[in-house]
């Protein structure tokens, strides 16, 4: 039995309550009257995007001056955040939120850029017409699926040697323009120079995902994360998210600002997989009818998941390691099948990089086509393997306890340089000003760099190689370093007929002139036990973390993982040095361990872990990209001992990106907290978070009833029950979704006088196709088909048979079911919507992704324990380390 209208001296808060979390389901109605329709229908086409307390702005401030004064407190209300509780307490949740920035506590304009989209549900609506459909399509041949997981690694590949060779050649250019000006000793002018090219790239960087892509911003990793969990995000596939991401994350990286391309690269990835899949573009006008089998939520995520380990295998080289980065970090649905396409996947990318690069080096043709040389391949390639000993473990455990402290204070300080960043930002009312100044922002960054990468060399003086022995190999390492800064040098060939130098270089130069890839490079060769001394590395060290953890989350798109390993690398080469000025050079096999180029491995995987919390993938990753199987170990070590240091303090930097960006994310298991004790979910049931205010239809709808309550409410979907006889109650059948029903309103053939005993006619269905859809083709259409719908007579009289579209597979749950498994299994299956009923299967309420978001979830569990705990609410709000702000 539907549930009666709320009172109309309530509509304020039920205002308030709803015009922000549409997307999560159908709960807590709006009640609008027939004079009230106008302003239904534009929250109507505003809800169906908004999500977690996005404010519907242009329509509802636009009839501010129609209502009281209790309504416009309720509107300005909007900005603390959504219904978290219910809407009889809701003024009091306000006057929280915005006094303690609770958890969804963001600016207007943030929230519409950042948090502007809905959930999504993994499987596909099971109904007749989606039965039907699959009848026409091929079952358990899965070559079409292979034959896209190929063609999609091999285009990841290609464009990551593109990536690859546009960075390095504009590198290189920016250099050569310059090494007159060094070698003359006008370090002014140097300076000069070099800021100049970096800010023409550093403007077109900016601009591009500004201006062009706002999606883009900066590494859309975090975005990704979220999708794959469930989370429709707008604009983050499509081809100018792709455009501009690809020319801001190659030119912000050749510009010398301490960034990587890795985060654009997995989320380029992403785009291709799900471009390459789905082969539709509302964009370009493209709609091919082929594949159209993957045109579905579930395998558009697989194709998306294997394009991003696609990426990390294409940047890194290191196949294993995209797969494994997709299932310990990206992913939140996993099977073995998947885990088989996403190998072939990540193989396909990183055969295409490596094929390339045998013959190709800045574009310009090398020869050597399809001969895999180990020092091009392989990224940061150590050649001389170490025997270990025992005594390895103490300093690794170190490195490890240091990568887990200096991590922590990495995401800290980048989470506080964003909210900062946010704030600042977000009080300039014009967006136009806004922008430029983000843009501006990213300007004094490179300003910054510049200063230090050209100037601070300057001070340091040339110092000699301490390894003698193949100068020739050290000769082309230095050589830039050396031309620039005046470093000279001798050779001459000795009796053995091998060539020797007292070559010397600048360390500060080597180690921040050039590339963070050149300079891990540096740092990670074994053999060089003296070659950078603790003022050159200490330096490079300070400059290095204070300016990347600034240029992470600037407005460019950009990567932190090639900064992650150059700061663990310098700080392991620090350890590394201190035990060389304890023990000396060992020149024994026993000693051999006690070399920094090692203990800088160790340290950029402990630094690594200590900021991104992976584990099994990372060293995984640190084996591919340095051929030191032979410290595997010691890296294991370091990692596990980073991560766990790391987690006392507060949670990585992709989750703490996450929260702070206010993308709803379902972890693996529900964390709760009540007076500073975990809660234990099992001893509480699904009717303690759901919603019981719902909003029911029936197979048979009255066309102009329907129109009214889409019109008059901003929920995702609806459960469908039947009445076997009109006396009985209604019993739960099925969902629909919003964007269904719309489609189905668009089409008057199918609409039909009401039967009495006989079922509707199912001549005129409607397809699958035709109803699934990810966003709406004509509101402006639709607005006038509700308008006239909701106020014509005829309408009154037509019906909508909802039998044959209605997902008959939509999941359940008892009232009484554990809270526990409710999560499990709304997480599990990926759902949007989980309808609770009572014992005789009526629908009593519903649960959506935001009743199990952490806030929610305290603030309904805190009500069943008040009782309990009349000083419940001593803890103050802004204390939870969940919360985003």
């Amino acid at each position: 039995m539907r549930p009666p209208q709320t009172k109309a001296k309530h509509k304020p808060a039920n205002l308030c309550a709803t015009a922000a979390p549409s997307s999560w389901g159908f709960f807590t109605p709006l009640s609008f009257s027939l004079k009230e329709t106008d302003l239904g229908l534009r929250l109507f086409l505003l809800a169906p995007q908004r999500f977690l307390g996005v404010t519907v702005m242009s329509s509802l401030f636009s009839h501010r001056t129609n209502m009281g004064n209790d309504e416009e407190v309720m509107l300005m209300a909007e900005d603390c955040g959504p219904d978290l509780i219910n809407s009889q307490d809701l003024r009091r949740q306000c006057s929280i939120s915005r006094s303690s920035s609770a958890y969804y506590h963001c600016e207007a304009q943030e929230r519409e850029h950042t948090i502007d989209h809905e959930s999504l549900d993994y499987l596909p609506s099971h109904s007749k017409v989606y039965k039907k459909w699959l009848q026409g399509k091929t079952y358990r041949k899965e070559w079409d699926r292979w034959l896209l997981m190929g063609l999609i690694g091999a285009a990841v590949g290609m464009l990551g040697f593109l990536v690859h060779q546009v960075i390095d050649y504009l590198i290189k250019l920016k250099w050569d323009l310059v090494e007159k000006y060094l070698q003359d000793g006008n370090i002014h002018m140097t300076w000069l120079c070099v800021l100049a090219f970096g800010l023409a790239m550093v403007v077109l960087s900016s601009g591009s995902v500004l201006f062009f892509c706002p999606a883009g911003l900066p590494s859309g990793l975090p975005e990704i994360i979220g999708y794959l969990n469930g989370t429709s995000i707008r604009h983050l596939f499509n081809i100018k998210t792709f455009l501009g991401t690809f020319v801001s994350c190659v030119l912000a990286v050749a510009s010398g600002l301490f960034c990587g391309p890795e985060g654009p690269m997995i989320h380029l990835g992403a785009l291709l997989g799900c471009g390459l899949s789905q082969l539709q573009s509302d964009i370009l006008g493209v709609h091919l009818p082929i594949f159209t089998r993957f045109r579905n939520s579930a395998d558009k995520r697989s194709f998306i998941t294997a394009g991003a380990g696609a990426g990390i295998a294409s940047v890194f080289r290191a196949p294993i390691g995209g797969l494994l980065f997709t299932f310990e970090e990206v992913s939140s649905f996993w099977d073995i099948r998947l885990a088989w396409q996403t190998f072939f996947c990540c193989l396909m990318a990183t055969f295409t990089t490596d094929l390339l690069s045998s013959s190709l080096y800045g574009f310009v043709y090398r020869g050597h086509f399809g001969f895999f040389e180990a020092e091009k391949r392989i990224i940061f390639w150590v050649k001389n393997l170490l025997d270990l000993n025992v005594l390895a473990f103490i300093p690794t455990i170190l490195l490890g306890m240091l990568g887990g402290l200096l991590g922590a204070l990495f995401v800290s300080l980048n989470i506080k340089i964003n909210k900062l960043r946010m704030q600042f930002f977000n009080s300039i009312p014009k967006l136009s000003l806004r922008k430029i100044s983000k843009l501006l922002e990213t300007v004094l960054i490179l300003v910054c760099t510049t200063t230090v990468t050209v100037y601070l060399p300057y001070f340091f003086p040339c110092t000699p190689v301490t390894s003698v022995r193949n100068n020739s190999e050290i000769i082309n390492q230095f050589k830039r370093e050396i031309s620039e800064y005046r470093c000279s040098s001798n050779t001459w060939i000795g009796p053995d007929g091998i060539r020797y130098s007292n070559q010397t270089f600048n360390q500060a130069a080597a180690l921040l002139v050039e590339s963070g890839k050149q300079g891990i490079t540096y740092l990670f060769k074994r053999g060089t036990h003296e070659e950078f001394g603790y003022s050159s590395l200490c330096t490079a060290l300070a400059f290095y973390f204070i300016l990347s953890c600034w240029t992470a989350g600037s407005a460019v798109a950009s990567g932190v993982v090639i900064p992650m390993l150059y700061t663990g690398a310098l700080y392991g080469r620090i350890i590394g040095l201190i035990l060389v000025s304890i023990f000396g050079v060992q020149t024994n096999e026993y000693g051999a361990w006690i070399d920094p180029g090692l203990f800088a491995a160790i340290g950029a995987a402990s630094f690594f872990s200590g900021v991104s919390r992976l584990t099994i993938s990372l060293t995984v990753i640190m084996v591919e990209i340095t051929n030191d199987v032979q410290s595997l170990l010691l890296i294991m070590l370091a990692v596990m001992v980073a991560k766990m240091v790391g987690d006392l303090f507060n949670a990585s930097l992709y989750s703490s990106l996450l929260k702070l960006k206010c993308i709803p994310y379902l972890d693996v298991e529900p964390f709760v907290s009540h007076r500073r004790k975990w809660l234990n979910l099992e001893l509480f049931s699904a009717r303690d978070v759901m919603e019981p205010g719902v909003k029911v239809l029936h197979l048979k709808e009255n066309v102009a009833s329907l129109a009214q309550l889409l019109a008059s409410t901003s929920h995702g979907g609806f459960p469908v029950v039947c009445r076997p006889k009109p006396e009985d109650p209604g019993v739960f059948q099925g969902t629909i979704k919003r964007f269904e029903l719309c489609m189905l309103l668009e089409n008057e053939h199918i609409f039909e006088p009401e039967a009495n005993d006989e079922s509707f006619s199912s001549s005129h269905l409607l397809s699958y196709e035709k109803i699934t859809v990810e966003k709406l083709p004509n509101l402006s259409r639709l607005t006038t088909l509700l308008n006239r719908y909701a106020t014509d007579p005829q309408y009154q009289q037509l019906f909508i048979n909802l039998e044959p579209y209605i997902n008959r597979s939509a999941m359940s749950v008892q009232a009484h079911f554990s809270l526990q498994r409710t999560y499990i299994i709304f997480r599990t299956l990926g759902l949007r919507h989980l309808t609770v009923v009572d014992p005789r299967n009526q629908v009593v309420g519903v649960i959506t992704r935001k009743d199990l978001m952490p806030f929610p979830l305290e603030e309904r569990l805190r009500l069943q324990l008040a009782p309990q705990s009349p000083d419940v609410g001593e803890q103050p709000l802004d204390s939870r380390p969940w919360m985003c702000s």
